[in-house]
């Protein structure tokens, strides 16, 4: 028996592995990851200068307040004399030092984005507040970086790669591979007529893992349709149970206002629902014509207590492969690898909608638009759910869907309400020529 206890222990660590790798990899995001790039471009009698870049390549998946935290350990006794555009969370012991101050001496420094309204110490690509645009929503805004100078050190040393890269982003979830050597960074100068090589060059990749974020489940699904009364509701306990939800610690019903104790705390407070999800997203069929259909999608913020600035939303759906107008988000189709259905990404315009609010007394905060989906004739049908989506994610993390078999049904003996349509057509032309024929 004890034979048998090694093989199992060691095949339980395999299929853990493997299970963590599988959950790293997502389909409808399959290169996404956070790229950190250390580039030396200049050196020092006992160091070296750097931009440290983090760069955000995940389709869908945004940094958001309160930002990125990016750590590390010095493979020597190094110090960071001096940073630019960011800063180092502590100083760390420096009594070594008797006529400079290096800005940090800390084993293994925490460094924090500036704010926005810095106006000291800032570079290119900083002071962001440690927000980070997903990839697919504006590249522009998907990087940041900052300067560092590294010292004491050796001379004529080529400096050492940082060790056990960590990013919280804003909190865990991310994993990252050894700080390694790679191709030297090149831009252009002169207008581009000049090609320039940074000396030296690092880089590591971190993946997101929601296996390793241990997040609770962030919001749900509610279905309804215009050829069936009822509302498929969020499925009760989609963010965990009243009793057990541990990051809920008090709801209010709805029409009710924060009380003054609630206010102050730090803790979300969220509308009483079944479901407990500080966001729902409710998508509704709307209209059926001959060519296309409608549908309308709304989110809703149920949250009292934040705002999600720079929101997104992914929807996995059969019909995004034909002509989509969208009125009031912005959108765009994603690349995917092994889904059949297309993948449909939504955030909001810039000063209109990008902010979705948190809730209040008179209404719960809400962003709304119509979809209009060309049918295409050989596959369109409203039978077995094909009107609803597959998958929808908020922020990068997995909406609780209803199961299939609570989906909006078709009316009794209606396989296709096209078919509907036309008969109710035709009974108005036949009334309308025995009128005519009367007359």
């Amino acid at each position: 028996m004890k034979s048998l206890v090694r093989p199992l222990l060691l095949m339980s660590a395999v299929f853990t592995t493997l299970n963590g790798l599988a959950d790293c990899y997502d389909p409808m995001d399959p290169n996404g990851n956070i790229t950190i790039t250390f580039d030396i471009y200049m050196w020092k009698d006992d160091g070296y200068m750097a931009r440290v870049t983090i760069q955000n390549y995940q389709l869908y998946r945004h940094v958001d307040k309160p930002g990125w935290q990016l750590g590390w350990t010095w493979a020597r006794d190094e110090v960071i004399w001096s940073i630019s555009g960011a800063y180092a969370t502590q100083m760390g012991n420096c009594s070594s030092f008797k006529d400079n101050i290096p800005h940090s001496c800390q084993k293994s420094p925490i460094i924090h984005d500036l704010p926005d309204s810095s106006r000291e110490d800032r570079s290119e690509y900083c002071c962001r507040d440690g927000v980070l645009s997903a990839w697919a929503v504006d590249p522009s805004k998907s990087l940041s970086s900052f300067d560092i100078q590294v010292g004491n050190l050796e001379h004529n040393t080529r400096g050492y790669p940082p060790l056990n890269l960590s990013l919280m982003a804003p909190g865990p979830g991310y994993s990252c591979s050894p700080v390694v050597d790679a191709d030297p960074t090149v831009s252009s100068d002169i207008g581009g007529r000049r090609e320039v090589q940074v000396f030296r060059t690092w880089k590591s990749t971190c993946v997101y893992s929601s296996f390793l974020a241990k997040q609770t489940p962030a919001c749900c699904v509610s279905l309804s349709s215009f050829y069936d009364p009822r509302i498929t509701s969020c499925p009760n306990c989609s963010c965990g149970c009243k009793e057990t939800a541990q990051k809920i610690e008090s709801c209010i019903s709805e029409g009710d206002e924060l009380s003054p104790s609630d206010a102050l705390l730090n803790s979300d407070i969220l509308q009483c629902t079944d479901h407990n999800c500080p966001i729902r997203v409710h998508w509704h069929v709307k209209n059926n014509y001959f060519k296309y259909w409608r549908v309308k999608l709304t989110v809703s913020n149920l949250n009292y207590k934040r705002n999600y600035s720079n929101w997104n939303v992914l929807v996995q759906h059969p019909g995004f492969s034909q002509n989509t107008t969208i009125y009031s988000f912005n959108s765009s189709l994603l690349p995917t690898v092994g889904i059949e259905d297309k993948i449909a990404l939504f955030w909001g315009i810039d000063y209109y909608n990008e902010k979705l609010l948190q809730a209040m007394k008179e209404q719960l905060g809400s962003v709304t638009t119509d979809v209009i989906l060309e049918k295409d004739l050989n596959s369109f049908t409203l039978k077995n759910g094909w009107a609803f989506p597959r998958k929808i994610y908020f922020n990068g993390e997995d909406c609780h869907m209803p199961l299939p078999d609570q989906f909006p049904k078709l009316p009794n003996g209606s396989s296709n309400l096209q078919a509907c349509t036309c008969l109710f057509t035709c009974i108005i032309t036949l009334c309308l020529v025995l009128l005519f024929a009367q007359v």
